[in-house]
């Protein structure tokens, strides 16, 4: 007999090894199985798991455990990434805790050998967690972007690139972490708002007629102008375009020149121009062929090309000394307020500067038009649709891509450097010095280029890398292109694009034929979730306390919610309470001696009853297997907890029980039988969002179930199919009466607060002779569960009665004996008007277009669901009172 409650703290450790241990996480050998892989987005080696990556792991385990049961060869590769810029900082923070070291007072190699030995003993905290969340990854596959493997990979594709001039080395502008000394990706830049200010400063003219005001939120940056901006439309500037200024503190002379990107509205109208410190004064300067002069150094600190008092000094220090030189010469117009984003290192928390440096790029916009194509010709489908939207405009907008860091932490970039600079890309030193020998006629000697590669540029190729490419593997063959990429909307660009541009390049085909994109986590308000707001829920915490199965099954049930799922404890609490429901109704199933007859066939049953639970059997089984090969896991979550609480556990276990109980040995043998083939059937359609419980259920109830292996697992049992022949629509016309009549009999009583205890008659008025055979047959039934006094056949009902319709039927509760109807009537009315009220307010509030862009997404979130909420009560009492004007005689 089953233990009277569910342990998931003893119970999922438990299966898990069992599971791991069986070797059921490695897809089958058999060569006809359909292939069917997914490769996790790999998380940072430093990484530990928060409640995305818990949402964005459910949904890809739910997938393979649906695809592994359906008996395909499903594989789900695992891995991580070395995420330079990350663990490099966790490992500096560790030098400087334990002796106040720098990587430098080490020096490379042994700063590289520290972050080994760290990735050694902490990295890879975030596999074990994944483990605990269930996540059926075959492990013996798991991969590192930084393994050999990968690594090799990595060379073939950069020196393969670069043969092709589709990499190369250019001075462009980067964003620039100061703290860190290198180039960061758009993604590892955070924008905040801050208090800042408009300094308004005045170039004097350089032939004395006057002068042109610009403003800056960067007064340090005027060091290094090359010229000031005019809209050519702009009327006010039409004489001095293609005259001078002359640059205050420097003394240079700086042109004066018209182009499009001045705003006329803004400001005085003009700009000045700084190409060396500023993304669109840098294309500006590229269109009008202007001087770029960088004033920092790598730390951001004025260099030699400023004037000598203004030399080492940090920017910031810099900028006053500037603002204050303005003032003393007289040129400082205006101090102005105000409120901008200032773009942030993600790590490192400094501000961020456009930097000019030399850097290796990828010529990402010839390597976008196949990846382009492919999604055109869908190839490669997003689910949802829309963010195809977001791909595009990306992709036919992309700009060079930066894939070199000033990191040592990372792919070493495979370039070395003869003695006048000359590059040489080769996969190895070796390959490279030859190369050298053979140019310069005589032994060079050769140095390598100090960077590493951006991160993103190794698991951009991580869909085929993982599978052991270049080599022409067994793995490779038979998984790529992988089927499914399940990942978040904010990396599209980041991830989901590199590895399309790198996997069609290099493999001829699509990395994966469908992208599913999962929503944003946020807390049960609708805010973002962070530590300042403390906020944020850890997936581990709430594992602990309410189960994996039940995180698990919430996180599943809410993905359908657009970009944003609130997230509330009570929603988790309620999902467990789910599986407790199910536990309780196997443990009456056992109590009433339920168990699979040899030879059981569903479609043989005689009692309406069990023709009607094995229809809405096969109806589930039919709807969740569609939902989840289409990616629907939300349509999936929702069908099986309808059918498994209401239909199983609510409605077949209480109406079962005469049956059960009766004295008709044939009809209770039938229904135990059925009993268990229909627990067997949902703890196979349950099992890939709530795998715990399940196994744990299957295991412990083998006896009422079909015949299991030795040692078999939920985990590799077949899916069900089932044939749609298993419906009867007049078992379901039958049970639907008799379900219907006491729903619809509960509802009038809530809507009329009819107590609890009262037990009035219902009475039958109108209803056909199957019907009334039905209710009469069933009379015993209805009478219990809608707490009735009898169920009476009338042809007229008594005044005071309320008539409620069911499958054409009339029905009617009279219930004049137990409600004061008139005041009954009152309160209704009163209600009606207040939410009426409420619904208008909260209506106008929505219309107002100023409400709706000013106020915070989730308030107007809350305001969406208040309506929503108040429009369904509206509803259900004005049907209550409806019922009360049809009462017989009111």
């Amino acid at each position: 007999m089953l233990d009277k409650t569910f342990d998931p703290k003893t119970a999922e450790p438990r299966l898990y090894e069992a599971w791991e241990k069986s070797g059921g996480f490695a897809p089958t050998d058999d060569p006809n199985a359909e292939p069917f892989s997914i490769v996790i987005p790999p998380p940072n080696v430093t990484g530990s798991l928060h409640i995305g990556h818990a949402l964005n792991n459910t949904l890809q385990d739910v997938l393979i455990r649906f695809e592994r049961m359906r008996g395909k060869a499903a594989l789900w590769l695992p891995g991580t990434d070395h995420a330079g810029i990350a663990t490099q900082m966790v490992v500096e923070r560790q030098l400087a805790l334990s002796g106040n070291l720098s990587r430098r007072d080490l020096g490379r190699d042994d700063f590289v050998a520290k972050v080994w030995e760290w990735k050694a003993q902490s990295g890879g905290t975030i596999v074990n967690q994944l483990k605990r969340l269930g996540a059926s990854c075959d492990w013996s596959r798991e991969r590192f972007t930084l393994d050999e493997g990968l690594s090799a990979a990595v060379r073939k594709v950069f020196v393969k690139l670069h043969k092709e001039k589709l990499i190369y080395r250019d001075k462009r502008l980067v964003n620039w972490d100061p703290h860190f000394q290198t180039a960061i990706s758009d993604l590892e830049v955070e924008q905040r708002e801050v208090d800042g200010h408009y300094w308004h400063f005045a170039y004097p003219l350089e032939d004395g007629s006057g002068e042109i005001v610009v403003a800056t939120t960067r007064p340090e940056t005027m060091l290094a102008d090359t010229a000031v901006a005019v809209h050519p439309s702009d009327e006010r500037y039409k004489a001095v375009v293609g005259k001078a200024v002359r640059l205050p503190i420097v003394g240079r002379p700086i042109p004066i020149i018209a182009d499009e990107y001045p705003d006329p509205e803004k400001g005085s109208g003009a700009v000045k121009i700084t190409p060396a410190h500023d993304f669109n004064d840098f294309m500006v300067g590229k269109r009008h062929n202007l001087p770029v002069i960088n004033i920092f150094d790598d730390f951001a600190r004025i260099n030699d090309n400023a004037p000598p008092e203004y030399r080492g000094l940090d920017r910031f220090e810099a900028r006053k000394k500037v603002v204050e030189a303005f003032e003393a010469l007289g040129l400082l117009r205006e101090i102005e307020k105000t409120r901008h984003t200032v773009p942030h290192g993600d790590r490192s928390g400094v501000v961020v500067e456009p930097y000019l440096t030399d850097q290796w790029y990828v010529a990402a916009d010839v390597l976008a038009k196949p990846a382009i194509k492919a999604v055109e010709e869908g190839d490669t489908v997003f689910v949802p649709k829309n963010w195809e939207k977001t791909y595009f405009e990306w992709m036919r907008n992309i700009q060079p891509w930066c894939v070199s860091r000033q990191l040592w932490w990372g792919h070493r970039i495979p370039a070395w450097y003869g003695p006048d600079g000359k590059a040489f890309v080769e996969e190895t030193e070796a390959e490279a010095q030859k190369k050298a020998d053979e140019h310069y006629g005589r032994p060079a000697p050769l140095k390598q280029d100090e960077d590493v590669l951006d991160t993103w540029f190794s698991s951009g190729l991580w869909p085929f890398s993982t599978l052991g490419w270049p080599e022409k593997t067994g793995d490779l063959a038979r998984f790529y292109p992988t089927n499914t990429l399940i990942t978040g909307f904010d990396i599209i660009f980041f991830w989901v694009a590199r590895m399309m541009m790198q996997g069609i390049h290099f493999t001829g085909e699509v990395p994966f034929k469908r992208v599913f994109i999962n929503a944003l986590v946020r807390d049960a308000e609708g805010k973002k979730m962070s530590k300042s707001k403390g906020n944020v829920m850890d997936p581990l915490e709430l594992v602990d306390e309410y189960g994996a199965d039940a995180l698990r099954f919430t996180l599943t049930a809410m993905s359908g919610q657009a970009r944003d799922i609130k997230l509330s404890r009570q929603r988790i609490e309620g999902y467990r309470n789910f599986g407790t429901k199910l536990w309780n109704a196997t443990r009456f199933c056992q109590m009433n001696g339920c168990a699979r007859a040899e030879g059981f066939d569903p479609a043989a049953v005689r009692a309406p009853l069990n023709r009607w639970i094995v229809g809405e059997t096969q109806r589930t089984a039919a709807a969740v297997t569609e939902a989840l090969a289409d990616c629907g896991f939300a349509d999936a979550a929702e069908g099986l907890y309808r059918f498994i609480w209401n239909q199983f556990c609510d409605w077949y276990v209480e109406l079962a029980k005469p049956l059960l109980s009766g004295a008709d040995a044939a009809a209770k043998a039938e229904t135990q039988a059925t009993a268990a083939w229909v627990l067997d059937v949902i703890l196979k359609l349950l099992h890939p969002v709530m795998p715990f419980i399940t196994e744990e259920l299957w295991e412990k109830t083998a006896d009422l179930g079909a015949p299991r292996p030795q040692g078999g697992f939920l985990m590799t049992a077949a899916w069900p199919d089932l044939p749609a022949a298993l419906i009867d629509p007049a078992a379901d016309a039958e049970v639907a009466l008799i379900v219907e009549t006491i729903t619809e009999g509960r509802s009038v009583r809530q809507g009329l607060n009819v107590p609890p205890s009262a037990q009035p008659p219902l009475l039958v008025v109108e209803a056909s002779a199957e019907q009334r055979r039905v209710l009469e047959a069933s009379a015993a039934l209805v009478q219990r569960l809608l707490r009735v006094a009898e169920v009476r056949f009338v042809d007229a009902a008594p005044a005071g009665s309320i008539p409620y319709v069911v499958a054409g039927a009339t029905l009617a509760l009279p219930v004049a004996d137990f409600i004061d109807i008139a005041a009954e009537r009152t309160r209704l009315t009163k209600e009606v008007a207040a939410l009426t009220a409420d619904i208008d307010r909260t209506a106008k509030k929505l219309a107002n277009p100023d409400f709706v862009g000013r106020a915070p997404e989730e308030v107007v979130e809350e305001n969406r669901e208040r309506l929503a909420e108040a429009g369904a009560a509206k509803a259900k009492l004005e049907e209550a009172l409806t019922r009360l004007g049809g009462a017989a005689g009111a």
